[in-house]
């Protein structure tokens, strides 16, 4: 029973705007006075845990993310993705689509990818007429493609908790990230194609628009090597995703400041800060969620979770279903990594037990707390993007629904129930068991 009041303590702090860490902090507590754990046993844990390198590479990622959105280089990736889709009626709306995954292969941040590309794109697609509700609803739906496309560190905390593979979990949510670009930008071509508010550029000749792609492709190459730098360094055996951070930060400093000139010193100093205070925030809350996870583990919280659905229903897909419920409520509520430290031990060791395979779990995860944060009525994401659009929520509620049921939710159930999804670029990169 206390376990029980201990989860409904987090949740019910956070919906009274308790700063998350401390949420996790009294529910730890909780415990420890409820049921005589001691101190002096949980705090080096806790302690012991957080002393891994991988760790590391979270900060070193939040900083590249921050440079890549105040240097200016979304400009640049935006005007080479409309080459390809910006003249067909509705493309635009598919460019920020495409450019939304495209910068999340540079930030890996949803919260960066959102405020770059929604800052480039919502006066490109108010100029050319497009409804702002619809607008703001699809960028903010396409910003957790951040959260999908390597590099993560949302993969990074799963893969740490979980002890699995940085790099297996950075392919498993490839997949999935294309799969729901792809929906993404169709439905919003469907959903446009009768606007006649909605303006398209006339066609360009094919000679034209091979010398457009080549002079936009010079100015996007920079940013493009960050990708190629990063993830070609980790999935070739040269870098570990620590150093492959490490890199990434050094090459986008002179990237911010002398070739694309958005960076600063002032703005400079301003995501140092930043990263240092999201940084503190984060690590604060993974140590006490590392000794709280050693309580559920005591109490045997997966054990009773799996006992409770199994009592539902012994069906593999139906207990799927419900824990995909579950996990969309809970990214409802809490922010992408404070869900993702919650999820990972408490369900991870119940979809081993129903022989789900931990890279498979980590792309399901993925999805979910992606899902979580674009689903009302509490939808950090689409809240956010409205303020950047400019845009009430209630404009942005009736084609956010639309992208949520015939984008996300096919992704969703697309990567729980066909594994190969997830499974098959660990298994092509990586063999072995996957």
């Amino acid at each position: 029973m206390s376990i029980i009041i201990a989860l409904l303590l987090i949740i019910v702090t956070l919906l009274f705007g308790l700063p998350v860490p401390f949420c996790f902090m009294l529910s730890t507590l909780f415990m420890v006075i409820t049921q005589g754990y001691d101190p002096c046993f949980l705090l080096p844990y806790g302690f012991s845990q957080m002393s891994s390198i991988v760790l590391l590479a979270i900060p070193l990622f939040i900083m590249v993310g921050g440079m890549m959105d105040k240097g200016g280089i979304g400009t640049s990736l935006v005007n080479l993705v409309d080459v390809f889709v910006g003249r067909v009626k509705g493309g635009l709306g598919a460019v920020a689509v495409v450019s939304c995954a495209v910068f999340g292969s540079i930030s890996g941040s949803c919260a960066a990818t959102l405020s770059c590309i929604g800052s480039i794109m919502f006066p490109r697609l108010r100029e050319n007429g497009y409804p702002m509700g619809h607008s703001a609803a699809l960028v903010s739906c396409a910003a957790p493609l951040g959260l999908l496309i390597p590099p993560s560190s949302q993969m990074i905390l799963y893969a740490w908790v979980g002890q699995q593979s940085v790099l297996a979990c950075f392919l498993a949510t490839v997949g999935p990230g294309i799969l729901l670009m792809i929906l993404l930008s169709a439905l919003n071509i469907f959903m446009l194609r009768k606007d006649p508010n909605v303006h398209v550029a006339p066609p360009l000749p094919m000679g034209e628009s091979f010398k457009i792609f080549g002079k936009r492709s010079k100015s996007a190459l920079p940013a493009l090597l960050m990708p190629i730098i990063v993830l070609g360094g980790i999935y070739g055996g040269i870098m570990t995703p620590t150093e492959a951070a490490a890199v990434a930060v050094l090459y986008s400093i002179p990237v911010g400041f002398f070739i694309y000139r958005g960076l600063n010193k002032e703005n400079f100093m301003e995501v140092v800060v930043d990263t240092a205070t999201t940084t503190g925030v984060v690590m604060l809350m993974m140590f006490c969620i590392m000794m709280l996870s050693r309580i559920y583990v005591m109490e045997r919280l997966p054990a009773m979770i799996m006992d409770f659905l199994s009592s539902i229903s012994t069906n593999k897909n139906v207990i799927l279903l419900m824990l995909n419920i579950f996990m969309i409520i809970i990214g409802m509520i809490m922010d992408d990594v404070s869900a993702m430290l919650l999820c990972t031990p408490i369900l991870l060791p119940v979809v081993i037990k129903l022989g789900v395979d931990p890279i498979h779990f980590a792309a399901i995860i993925g999805v979910n707390l992606g899902l979580g944060n674009v689903t009302p009525p509490t939808a950090p994401t689409l809240y956010f993007g409205g303020r950047i659009a400019k845009t009430p929520v209630s404009q942005m509620l009736k084609p956010a629904m639309v992208f949520i049921i015939f984008a996300w939710l096919p992704t969703l159930l697309a990567v729980t129930y066909f594994p190969d999804l997830a499974l098959w670029l660990p298994r092509l990169v990586l063999g072995g068991r996957f």
